[in-house]
């Protein structure tokens, strides 16, 4: 990783010294995690730390790792409520040095919670936390797209109809065989999918605990990171994504609720949350709250199914998640299948 970071170096120092003279020159990369996604580093300079995120190396389909749209919408919310860090410079992909586009933006000292049960939190703390992150969520969902510049960031209208579409054909496309299950819920979500009821906003498209940094010594959130999967949608796909997590099974790396006593770990219901979420943004409780839960798991499903299958086309920066996503991948199903056979409740 060393000689991979200097060359990286050598070939920035002098496009940021042209470009962000005021950075001065820097003096180590330090990469964050091996996700999968697009490799983040802390980047240390003679004026202090930044972080510096990046297209990953190698031919790249044309829709993923799209870090532009991820400095565009950050950009975008600087002036909002939501909280986002400070962007400081976007290089495209013809004028990098890298060869690939990048970004700079703040570096924030926080915490992130990796466990959704929250073992190094207090009991307090705990549900703290999590209104924090219905807050947000709700802030995100209540920005006027127009006034920050994002109109034209996703196709407004259908939006359920055009996601069900697009993710059918990338499953089906990942897969030799389709399982008949994820094929089934196909079936049901075009079956049961509700009449648009014209709601548009900017949705994350990957909104759960662990992308978001809360303060250091707070239960309060400073940024809501990894945006790569944002658009122009509906917002209740947002707020179902995030609520899986209370059905996912803790056990087995999902990091999900499923299991836990919740009560006793002072964690709000998925009620509470939903019903948090609805009075900040001064809305209804969803109807046909199952629709939109399965389809998050279908959702979700194509999406590491698509991961798996270029890992095993040998091109996947992550084997080993890999891995895990290939395993995770008949949960999701399976509880789908279970959600879309018995709705107990159409409205939560």
């Amino acid at each position: 990783m060393g000689g991979t970071t200097d060359l990286m170096i050598a070939s920035l120092n002098p496009y940021l010294a042209a470009q962000m003279p005021e950075l001065g020159d820097i003096k180590r990369l330090e990469k964050f995690g091996t996700g999968q996604s697009n490799p983040t580093y802390k980047m240390i300079t003679d004026t202090g730390s930044f972080v510096l995120r990046s297209k990953p190396p190698g031919v790249l389909l044309k829709s993923a790792h799209l870090v532009e749209r991820e400095f565009e919408v950050m950009a975008g919310l600087a002036q909002t409520p939501v909280p986002v860090p400070k962007m400081l410079h976007m290089a495209t992909d013809e004028a990098s040095p890298l060869g690939r586009a990048f970004f700079v933006m703040e570096y924030l000292e926080g915490r992130i919670f990796w466990d959704p049960s929250l073992p190094e939190a207090t009991s307090d703390e705990r549900g703290a936390i999590y209104d924090a992150m219905a807050d947000t969520l709700a802030a995100l969902h209540s920005v006027d797209v127009a006034d920050v510049g994002l109109s034209s960031f996703g196709k407004p209208g259908n939006y359920f109809a055009r996601q069900i579409d697009r993710w059918s054909r990338q499953y089906l496309a990942s897969v030799d065989t389709p399982d008949r299950g994820m094929t089934g819920i196909m079936a049901w979500l075009e079956l049961h999918l509700p009449d648009d009821d014209g709601q548009v906003a900017l949705v994350h498209g990957d909104y759960r605990l662990d992308n978001m940094m809360f303060a250091q010594d707070a239960p309060e959130v400073i940024a809501l990171l990894d945006w790569e999967l944002s658009t122009l949608g509906h917002p209740l796909a947002d707020l179902a994504y995030q609520c899986m997590q209370w059905r996912l099974p803790y056990e087995g790396g999902m990091r999900g609720l499923g299991g836990l006593d919740r009560e006793s770990l002072s964690l709000p219901s998925e009620r509470a949350y939903v019903a948090r979420y609805c009075d900040k943004r001064g809305i209804a409780p969803p109807a046909n709250w199952p629709f939109y839960l399965v389809f998050s798991y279908f959702r979700l499903a194509a999406i590491l199914q698509g991961v798996v299958a270029r890992a095993q086309g040998g091109n996947a920066s992550n084997p080993e998640a890999a891995q895990k996503y290939a395993a995770a991948i008949p949960v999701l199903i399976k509880q789908a299948v279970d959600i879309a056979h018995e709705p107990s409740e159409k409205a939560i």
